[in-house]
């Protein structure tokens, strides 16, 4: 197949996945710009360009968690428009095999891969980092309300035997800086001493640094600050671990967290988890085409069928939840992130070069 034909599979793939993605982003940025004017627009930071400017950030972030589905769909639909002009049929009565016009699909959906994981993914977690710091600064201010079991909590050990539980509702890459910060100070006989809110927690140099704090104790009046510093030991790496998921840090950022964490002594499986994930995912997306190939060759023989398209579908969205389901027990040290991460898309693989091979060549 020269390469001018190649060239054309290639950029009519190419071009239907940017307007899938297209789409998608603009459904999702109405969705979460709604969503994010139902949570804020009662607070007086809010104004209609801030959410707006928000919700612009998370953007990224959604496209890269749909992009599978992204390039599942919109392959198919590029395959069935070749499908329906007839240039697959051309290209066959040339001599063309299935393995040739698949060849650029393959390659466009791994660019898109790769394109994903070098400049998508850092610019998905700078932003979504950053829309989460500013809504956590204008929701900043004590809480009182109950301690979630849901909310991440870390424990301190301090010096009298004691411990310090720090718990927080929002939290920042940046600076390491939680707000809406709880500090539940526990004696030696794990006795709570005192209870301190804060709207912002930063951790500095060997001490946090609490801004807008309110200092509760049993049976005395409520003491407020505008400036508290509390001694700490903990390393920004345990806090990142404990607190921030691991889809929130960038890859490039990923091994020294990874290091990190493993000098520290602290579980280091969400991080390899995540880092395995994007080494895979541009094979994971050629697994999609590979799926949205085994529909679209049948339209060519047999016509189409909406059976074979809710097939295709239904094949991608259980590659999509069983690669969910074993990054989970990736992260959770229950199998191996190296095998949870690449063992879905090699199965999926296998599959669908073990389809085509039998309706092609067998």
């Amino acid at each position: 197949m020269g390469r001018t034909l190649q060239s054309y599979f290639f950029f009519q793939t190419l071009r239907m996945i940017v307007f899938f993605a297209l789409g998608i982003a603009a459904v999702a940025y109405l969705i979460d710009f709604t969503e994010l004017s139902n949570r804020t627009s009662s607070l007086p930071q809010y104004s209609v360009g801030a959410a707006l400017s928000l919700s612009a950030m998370r953007i990224p972030f959604i496209i890269q968690i749909a992009l599978p589905f992204i390039v599942l769909f919109a392959t198919m639909t590029a395959l069935m428009l070749l499908n329906r002009k007839y240039e697959l049929v051309i290209a066959r009565s040339a001599g063309i095999s299935a393995w040739q016009f698949l060849f650029p699909v393959w390659i466009a959906a791994f660019v898109v891969g790769v394109f994903a994981v070098t400049v998508m993914n850092p610019l998905a977690s700078s932003g979504y980092s950053r829309a989460e710091a500013i809504e956590g600064q204008w929701r900043s201010r004590p809480s009182k309300t109950l301690i979630s079991e849901d909310q991440p909590w870390l424990r301190q050990a301090q010096e009298d035997g004691g411990s310090l539980l720090i718990g927080a509702n929002r939290v920042s890459r940046r600076n390491t800086t939680l707000f809406s910060a709880v500090f539940l100070d526990i004696d030696a006989e794990n006795a709570v001493r005192r209870r301190i809110d804060a709207s912002r927690a930063r951790l500095g140099d060997g001490e946090w640094v609490l801004t807008d704090v309110e200092i509760s104790q049993a049976g005395e009046a409520a003491e407020t600050r505008d400036r508290m510093t509390i001694p700490t030991t903990l390393n920004p790496a345990v806090i990142t671990e404990a607190l921030i998921p691991a889809e929130m840090i960038s890859f490039f950022a990923l091994g020294k967290q990874i290091e990190a964490a493993r000098s520290f002594g602290v579980s280091a499986n969400p991080f390899r988890m995540q880092y395995q994930s994007l080494l895979a995912l541009p094979l994971l997306l050629v697994a999609m085409t590979l799926i949205a190939a085994t529909v679209s060759l049948r339209f060519i023989r047999f016509g189409q069928s909406g059976g074979m398209i809710l097939a295709g579908i239904g094949a991608g969205f259980m590659l999509y939840v069983v690669t969910v389901m074993a990054k989970s027990f990736g992260s959770a040290g229950v199998i191996p992130p190296v095998l949870a991460a690449w063992l879905p898309v090699a199965v999926a693989t296998l599959f669908g070069v073990a389809y085509l091979l039998d309706r092609e060549d067998g």
